[in-house]
């Protein structure tokens, strides 16, 4: 995620020495042809995936804990450990949606929380757990002076976004579930406590709600929030982002250097983005990142949360009216680098017209029972109002009966 400063301009030409991927339940429609893509200059881990044990485990280690080294802009510009220290307690991070790795808390600390003993409303209580790597996308300096912690560096990981838990201790806190988007988490409330940032950036960041954000805010002004995207299901799809500029590496390059403000290289001249920074701190880590992100699988659907009789009839209705777009394996067209304009899927065109490609992919479909809502702008709260939504823009004429059959079948999916 990123924090705009001042006057939001385009990043052209940035030197200096020394933010992932955008998923949910897509388009689905008559393709236009495939729009040409000219690639990012930047290296972004391109080639097979290494899946060796070593490098999937250096690749979750970047997921979960890199923060590319972006404290320096979170803690010396935004200021945000100052705020942690003093205002945010468990409490308060929790409501937010930041989420706590149970694992990482130690078995007696875990016994003191059950029993009431730890003070939740307290914020030096956050900046233990920041001490623990407890918090899911925050690693925190602290040092001890005369007994007393203090959180003196901040920086953000690609899990904040993009890992959830399982709640199996309490309400936010559990085991990770990499991949899973964190749709609880309310990015904009928590960069508008920035220090740093205006009051008009502040209502702006206080109007995504929790699970949106917008990775363009900062550099063109405008303001069209997308859902957090899963970042499971992976391994057979072309391209990562509701707009397909480019393959995951690309994404994620982008998110790490323009949003995440780590230190590194991306390079777009169809964005008219150009920034080298030194050390690179980004683009050595990208292949393995790319490879952890490839190995996690979708969620399969919990057992009952369907009906199989139904989902064995909505397969028919979805083969007869959806598998033009929603081909192959991965069920989108856009693995043969087909994009489709706005009009054709009745989307807001706010947020395709600010980007490379000025369209919409076809997004693939997996574990659709998960991540509510659905759209690039969640503005489809159910699968019941996308079915409805393609049955009116299609024309597809489908029965009530027909629409609850075709819901049970993405259910299962």
């Amino acid at each position: 995620m990123s924090v705009s400063l001042g006057r939001p301009e385009a990043l052209t030409r940035v030197h200096c020495s020394a933010a992932v991927l955008i998923l949910a339940l897509g388009v689905a429609c008559s393709p236009r042809p495939p729009v040409s893509e000219t690639a990012s200059s930047t290296p972004t881990g391109a080639g097979a995936d290494d899946l060796s044990p070593q490098t999937l485990a250096a690749g979750r280690e970047v997921f979960r804990f890199d923060t590319f080294g972006d404290e320096q802009f979170w803690t010396d510009t935004a200021r945000m450990h100052e705020v942690v220290q003093k205002s945010v307690s468990p409490a308060t991070a929790l409501s937010v949606g930041l989420k706590v790795d149970a694992d990482a808390i130690p078995p007696d600390v875990a016994a003191a929380i059950k029993a009431g003993k730890v003070d939740l409303n307290d914020p030096a209580t956050t900046v233990t757990l920041l001490k623990l790597n407890a918090v899911v996308g925050l690693k925190g300096t602290v040092t001890t002076v005369n007994g007393k912690d203090n959180l003196t560096r901040l920086g953000i990981t690609c899990a904040l976004c993009h890992s959830t838990v399982d709640n199996s201790f309490s309400k936010g806190i559990g085991h990770r579930k990499d991949g899973w988007p964190n749709r609880d988490l309310n990015v904009g409330a928590i960069i508008a406590l920035s220090p740093a940032i205006t009051p008009a950036q502040k209502a702006v960041y206080n109007s995504w709600g929790p699970g949106k954000y917008d990775p363009r805010f900062n550099i063109d002004g405008k303001n069209s929030p997308l859902v957090l995207p899963p970042a499971y299901g992976l391994a057979h799809v072309r391209n990562e982002t509701y707009t397909a500029e480019g393959p995951i590496s690309y994404w994620n390059a982008y998110v790490a250097v323009t949003q995440m403000h780590g230190h590194g290289n991306f390079s777009d001249p169809r964005l008219a983005i150009d920034i080298h920074q030194t050390p690179d701190m980004v683009g050595s880590k990208l292949a393995s990142l790319r490879a952890y992100q490839h190995s996690i699988e979708a969620p399969a659907p919990p057992a009952g949360s369907f009906d199989s009789d139904a989902s064995v009839r909505g397969r028919v209705v979805f083969n007869q009216n959806c598998i033009t777009c929603h081909v192959g394996a991965n069920n989108s067209d856009n693995n043969s680098g087909v994009l489709h304009t706005p009009s054709e899927t009745g989307q807001d065109p706010a947020y395709a017209l600010r980007t490379a490609n000025k369209a919409y992919r076809t997004t693939p479909l997996r574990a659709l029972w998960q991540h509510a809502p659905y759209f690039h702008d969640g503005s489809a709260a159910t699968l019941e109002e996308v079915v409805a939504h393609y049955n009116n823009i299609r024309r597809l004429n489908l029965s009530d009966a027909q629409q609850r059959d075709l819901v049970q079948y993405l259910k299962s999916l």
